[in-house]
């Protein structure tokens, strides 16, 4: 496992975290090797060292599994969550094994088929509309044709003159997305908006006169009799989805309950790519849509354009592109990938590389990450040793050691 921290080339100001004046984009990283020396990659963002343990909970249970066992793997870390720790991040790294070893990606591993994405520039901060009117049509100069913005205002005023005088002047040429980041508050720095069902109402109504394509996280994500209230009411789709770390359970009691009209779950969060992918079945068989929340990192870009790829979804929808220069740009979103997911025109070209289809810039890595844990055979039997004793630990893998041969254990 490693901590990076790659630096960004300007301050960024993202609009969830109030008052936060962002120079880094942090995530833990892990690389899974089998013992054939395949390597799969995944990350988490991270705001510090919060994970630094994280290694001698998870380690232990999975060295010796069969890391293409998808549903051992969910299994593992659905059972080190019973702490409260719902590392679904790494999820993705097996699934980066298992295509790696089938040299495919897994986009065709679900049975989709490579494909160029549409994408949406998906804006961080929160402007004025000036200065929103202008960032649009510096997007649609650079190729996109679809933009979602940002509200986080304390006045409702603030927010519909953002969203109307930026409609009046592209809305013509652009298809406009407004995120309200209501799903998940966050004041622990400064204080934070914080909208009822009848502020989304007015604020739906206003979306809906101004020709608005979806209106994001307007409402607290566990509101779950509000969210299905609102999308009955409104007449502009409804979105959300992206952190509910419930996984399938969660999303599929909240699909059934139509509390959104369009599904935004990021496996990083949302159960993985396994769990991701039903979801996304779940909305096809259910009339709503689709398509994955993005804004974490290179890693977590890459797990959700396979998703996208595989849904079915990408003739109708874009992928959320996480853009805001000067402060957030692919160079530091994907800072250790060798090649950075740059878009063309507003669309991207699907990687062609097997599982998740990036490389690893090893010298990013070395000059941005520090390692701080490692752990294989030779290492898990010392640890087993100071850490449980040896009987305990001899017990243990004597169980382990029927479980794998099907045999039962004393």
């Amino acid at each position: 496992m490693y901590h990076v921290r790659a630096p960004l080339p300007a301050t960024f100001y993202p609009s969830w975290i109030p008052g936060f004046p962002q120079n880094e984009n942090r995530f833990d990283l892990i690389r899974i090797t089998t013992d054939d020396g395949v390597d799969g990659w995944a990350a988490g963002p991270a705001m510090g060292r919060e994970r630094e343990a994280m290694g001698y909970l998870i380690a232990p249970y999975v060295i010796g599994e069969d890391p293409t066992d998808i549903p051992t793997m969910q299994q593992r870390l659905r059972e080190m969550s019973y702490l409260g720790l719902r590392n679904w991040w790494v999820e993705p790294a097996f699934w980066d094994i298992k295509g790696k070893l089938a040299n495919q990606s897994i986009c065709e591993l679900l049975g989709g088929t490579p494909r160029r994405i549409k994408l949406y520039a998906s804006t961080g901060e929160v402007k004025r509309a000036e200065e929103r009117i202008e960032e649009a049509e510096a997007r649609y100069e650079e190729g996109f044709r679809c933009i979602k913005l940002r509200v986080h205002a304390f006045d409702e005023k603030e927010d519909i003159d953002q969203v109307v005088r930026t409609a009046k002047a592209i809305g013509d040429k652009m298809k406009i997305g407004v995120d309200a980041n209501q799903a998940w508050r966050v004041a622990a720095i400064a204080d934070a908006p914080r909208w009822d069902l009848a502020r989304a109402k007015r604020f739906a109504d206003v979306c809906a006169d101004a020709g608005v394509a979806w209106l994001e996280e307007p409402l607290p994500m566990d509101e779950y009799d509000a969210l299905a209230e609102l999308a009955a009411y409104s007449t502009v789709p409804i979105s959300g989805g992206e952190i509910h770390t419930g996984g399938l359970p969660e999303l599929k009691m909240m699909i059934e309950r139509r509390c959104y009209d369009i599904f935004q779950p990021d496996a990083v969060f949302t159960g993985g790519i396994a769990q991701t992918f039903e979801i996304a079945g779940l909305c096809r068989q259910h009339g709503l849509q689709y398509t994955p929340h993005t804004w974490t990192n290179g890693f977590g870009f890459a797990a959700n354009l396979q998703l996208m790829a595989a849904s079915g979804f990408a003739d109708d929808k874009e992928l959320e592109y996480p853009l805001d220069p000067p402060g957030w740009v692919p160079s530091a979103r994907d800072a250790v990938l060798l090649r950075p997911f740059v878009h063309d025109r507003g669309e991207l070209e699907f990687p062609t590389g097997p599982g998740l289809g990036f490389e690893i810039d090893r010298a990013a890595l070395r000059r941005y990450g520090k390692r701080v844990f490692i752990m294989d055979k030779k290492r898990l039997v010392g640890f087993a040793l100071r850490d449980r004793g040896f009987k305990a630990a001899r017990e243990i893998d004597a169980h382990r050691r029927a479980r794998r041969s099907g045999r039962p254990s004393a």
